[in-house]
């Protein structure tokens, strides 16, 4: 069904994920000027078909019109083709931040923190860690401007690379400064060195300093890192493919704890985002079960695994998960965000009435916090 514009009941919620279309233009306008030849942009191929032209080259992900349906949240309908072009097919409040305050004021949300969406398609292709920092650096800008006006609604956050951690660092440094109020980084490294490795620790440190957030977002990945083994089943098979994409997520947050990560930086806050909350439980569990057998010695952790999840991570489920709002409070309430995803096509655009269903079983505490005090408290919302 088209996206259904609700009234949610309860106040002081926060959206912990949403996004932003940019514009078609951003990285022309805001990348300096001597990276302006090298600019990402949408292009039209020989079939009237838009595509991402990434460093100059045509990407060979984001083509054959895939980029009309980056709004289409909610429209079964929606098929790639000619007659569908990023630009002409924006949702209300996606790419203009009155617009957006407007829509959170008719759906009650008091905040919502913002992720890009083309930012999240091209990284998976662009192995120069000079262009993409200075991909990342645009949107960054932009995004701050966006969300500058809002009186604190509208919450920026930075993209940040692991191609380079000392340049992320200072880049963290400089979109705090901004306004931005954390980062995110992607859930695959073109270097193969898993997230908690000791080389990104640059990144871990200036977050840690300045008292901000980093979370782990998916996004498009190279083939080799998808977590799909059988044949015909990666993009071939959307299903399949998007379910698979967890594991993914969970192989990045599982490195900050195999590599001692979390305990080299205790004040570090680490979040996942978008990969659904109701896994967490069994993953502590696991985790856990491991570090109470001979594999300890090879594990650099003082404490168990769950005990640095609860000291540092937090985590964002969907409003639709029916299996997670009976573990919250086993897991610590403390943790736990929702997310509408808005305007992406991978989540229906009912959340309201599955938001409601989510946090009937919870208490009016815990309910309290996901619903927004978490997410206030960890990214210093005031």
């Amino acid at each position: 069904m088209p996206y259904e514009i609700v009234r949610f009941p309860y106040d002081r919620t926060i959206d912990a994920d949403g996004h932003v279309l940019e514009p078609a233009t951003l990285w022309e306008d805001h990348l300096e000027s001597r990276y302006r030849d090298r600019a990402m942009r949408i292009q039209v191929d020989e079939h009237g078909l838009e595509y991402l032209e990434l460093d100059g080259r045509p990407s060979k992900r984001t083509n054959q019109g895939s980029l009309g349906l980056m709004g289409a949240m909610g429209d079964l309908e929606a098929r790639p083709g000619p007659d569908r072009r990023y630009m002409d097919h924006v949702p209300f409040g996606a790419m203009d931040p009155k617009e957006r305050i407007a829509l959170l004021d008719q759906e009650n949300l008091e905040k919502t923190v913002l992720y890009p969406t083309i930012g999240l398609l091209w990284e998976c292709e662009v192995t120069d860690p000079e262009i993409s920092l200075a991909y990342a650096r645009a949107y960054n800008r932009w995004i701050a401007e966006f969300c500058r006006g809002s009186g604190g609604r509208l919450v920026p956050i930075a993209h940040l690379t692991l191609l380079d951690p000392e340049g992320s660092a200072a880049e963290l440094e400089r979109a705090v400064r901004d306004g931005c109020k954390g980062g995110f980084v992607c859930p695959f490294t073109h270097t193969k060195k898993p997230h908690g490795h000791a080389d990104h620790d640059a990144l871990f440190r200036k977050a840690s300093e300045l008292g901000v957030p980093l979370a782990l977002h998916p996004t498009f990945e190279p083939d080799w890192a998808v977590p799909v083994r059988f044949e015909g089943l990666r993009r071939e098979s959307p299903f399949f493919y998007n379910v698979m994409l967890r594991q993914g997520m969970q192989q990045a947050l599982l490195s900050f704890f195999a590599l001692g990560t979390l305990d080299r930086f205790p004040d570090l806050r680490l979040g996942v985002l978008e990969s659904g909350s109701g896994w967490v439980g069994a993953f502590l569990d696991r985790m856990d079960a491991i570090f109470d057998t001979s594999a300890r010695a090879a594990i650099p952790l003082r404490e168990t695994p769950s005990h640095y999840f609860k000291r540092q991570c937090f985590i964002s489920g969907d409003p639709d998960e029916t299996a997670a709002p009976h573990m919250i409070d086993h897991v610590g309430s403390d943790l736990f965000m929702w997310a509408t995803d808005y305007p992406h096509p991978d989540h229906p655009g009912t959340w309201a009435h599955a938001l409601e269903r989510f946090v009937e079983p919870l208490g009016e505490e815990t309910r309290a916090k996901v619903l927004g005090e978490n997410v206030r408290r960890i990214y210093d919302l005031g």
